[in-house]
């Protein structure tokens, strides 16, 4: 078996022995690229990518190809034009196994960046591609390790996940999720110790390079257990329904804190019995408690239900099954992590059975894909979502799914197709009295006012779904609904006020541990855009860094175009031929006509 190696210093390996690496400075770049690519790479491409400045471009890349084919000992592999890999069975290339089916384990081997220590000088659009595949693929390796350190805890294997949960801090140490995630699996193994050491180190570090302090999750993950030490003068199933029901009821009416500590006895009263099909309703309506409900316990909320997932697997409990998967992969879109988050939803989806669970767990797939900038799979799985709820008689699943499909008409710059998704949502939301999820779909509906010259129409929206925002202190909403002022002002030819708008929307937006990363994203986006048709480069230029890191990591395809468009107006070389490059898998009418104008 011949091994490509390219995470880390990329090296050849046949039945584990080193081999020979290719020739020539270029051959790892080269192979790089055509193992990466979405589709065969046109030896021009090529050519203009990585040997513009030789004699002979198209010569140069035969001769690397020759060499590639050489140093493997595979002369039927990157023939032709365009050239595609074709390597067969008998080879194995490392990236393969951030696949969701691969040994995890593998994972915790992998040293370094991707062909790290490659530096290809005077390639600017090479570089531009490099430093987005860097940040994608450290960030899928990130999430399978989390996935494995969070099925390990819910498994009951807490000493496993740790060297997991340390991989995943090591990669991304500024993520306060990681350290939770790290002292929770410490803590659940006994070592209260390392998992006290391990809180302080994560507070300094996020106070000296951040400026801000860790949340409560971080320390509350240090006491072991769901609530397995709260003892209750009943026991057994009639317990726990009644604290199942008591801490649904308690969280529909507001009182969320009450509403959680009545399920945490649920748990605890269900974990004393065998009824395995009731632990897993227990742990799934925490969880959904945890993710939805209380702000900066995602990570607790993630491993609650996996093991609800598990429990309800085992009890062949479909309709649970589908609401812990299907919140797992919310948990996960939110974060940016979509391949895990696919393979949550194909596991929902394998379990439902009904129109109401079909439309849920679409209407999140159609969240992904449209985060990801992959919009025609978004409208099939958003319409799709759509049509289930409403046949299913579920307007609030029908709400949600409208204003996600506005989302994207309103990010494609369709206004009319815009306007009816999200005029139908409000109508649905009011109809509910839905008032936690109104802001959205308002911020948005009042962006096409904005669009339109009906300031007064933006005006009102937009300060109501700020001001109910923040009564619900929901981090996303306000962020979107400040953006969405901070473009009013911008409009009416007021600077400062649209800056201080913008910085509070990026503020809000990621002051939890646990922030949707797409509109921390989309409104970095606007921020740099206003900045830079003020001239104002010196304080757009680290915003922009920021924005092409987050979006890269997260996989934010049409917002990683953006972002190499806004280095380009600062005059970064390769910048403008790397988006239109990126932006040619982004079918998106807008962004399609601000690639042809910027020159």
């Amino acid at each position: 078996m011949l091994t490509i190696r390219l995470l880390g210093p990329p090296r050849l390996e046949r039945d584990g022995r080193p081999l020979r690496a290719p020739r020539g400075r270029k051959a790892w770049a080269v192979l790089c690229y055509v193992l990466l690519a979405r589709r065969p790479v046109p030896r021009k491409h090529l050519a203009e990518l990585l040997f513009s400045d030789a004699a002979d471009p198209l010569g140069a890349v035969r001769w690397t190809l020759a060499e590639l084919r050489r140093a493997l000992g595979t002369p039927d592999a990157f023939a032709g034009d365009p050239v595609a890999p074709a390597l067969g069975d008998d080879v194995a290339v490392d990236v393969r196994l951030l696949d969701a089916d691969a040994d995890p384990a593998e994972l915790l081997a992998i040293g370094g960046e991707l062909i790290d220590g490659v530096y290809v000088d005077a390639c600017p659009e090479f570089e531009s591609w490099l430093l987005v595949e860097r940040h994608r693929i450290a960030a899928r390796i990130e999430a399978r390790l989390r996935q494995a350190a969070v099925g390990l805890v819910a498994a009951g294997r807490p000493a496993d996940a740790v060297a997991y949960a340390s991989r995943a801090v090591a990669i991304s140490p500024l993520d306060e999720g990681n350290h939770e995630l790290l002292v929770r699996s410490l803590a659940m193994a006994g070592d209260s110790e390392a998992a006290q050491h391990q809180i302080a180190v994560c507070e300094d570090l996020l106070r000296r390079e951040l400026g801000v302090e860790a949340s409560a999750a971080l320390r509350d993950a240090a006491n072991v257990g769901v609530g397995s030490a709260m003892v209750l003068p009943l026991s057994g199933r009639a317990a726990a329904l009644s604290q199942l029901e008591a801490g649904r009821a308690a969280i529909a009416a507001g009182a969320v804190d009450a509403g959680v500590q009545c399920l945490r006895q649920a748990v605890a009263e269900a974990a004393r019995g065998r009824d395995t099909a009731l632990q897993g309703r227990t742990l799934a309506a925490l969880g959904m408690a945890l993710v939805h409900s209380v702000r900066g316990r995602d990570e607790e909320g993630a491993v609650v239900l996996h093991e609800a997932a598990g429990r309800a697997s085992a009890a062949g409990d479909a309709p649970t099954a589908v609401t812990a998967y299907r919140e797992l992969g919310f948990v996960e879109v939110q974060a940016g992590r979509r391949a895990t988050a696919d393979a949550f939803l194909a596991s929902a989806e394998s379990f439902a059975e009904t129109d109401g669970e079909r439309a849920s767990v679409l209407a999140i797939r159609g969240m992904n894909s449209s985060d990801r900038g992959d919009y025609p799979a978004a409208f099939a799985q958003l319409g799709e979502s759509v049509e289930r709820a409403r046949r299913g008689g579920d307007a609030r699943q029908e709400a949600w799914s409208l204003g996600v499909l506005g989302r994207a008409h309103v990010l494609r710059a369709e206004r009319s197709q815009a306007t009816a998704a999200l005029d139908r949502s409000l109508e649905l939301v009011q109809s509910q009295r839905w008032l936690s999820f109104q802001p959205f779909p308002q911020a948005l509906r009042a962006e096409l006012d904005m669009s339109v010259g009906d300031l007064d129409a933006a005006t009102d929206g937009l300060e109501r779904a700020w001001v109910l925002a923040c009564q619900l202190q929901d981090p996303c909403w306000e962020g979107m609904a400040a953006r969405g002022l901070g473009m009013l002002h911008s409009g009416r030819g007021d600077h400062p006020a649209a800056t201080q708008w913008l910085t509070e929307a990026a503020t809000r937006c990621s002051r939890v541990s646990d922030r949707y990363q797409w509109v921390h994203a989309h409104v970095l986006d606007t921020l740099i855009t206003t900045a830079l048709a003020h001239d104002e480069v010196d304080r757009a230029r680290p915003l922009i860094g920021t924005m092409a890191s987050l979006a890269a990591r997260c996989d934010l395809g049409e917002l990683v175009v953006r972002a190499h468009l806004h280095r380009a107006r600062i005059g970064e070389p390769g910048a403008l031929a790397a988006a239109r490059r990126l932006g040619a898998d982004v079918d998106n009418p807008d962004l399609t006509r601000m690639l042809r104008d910027a020159g």
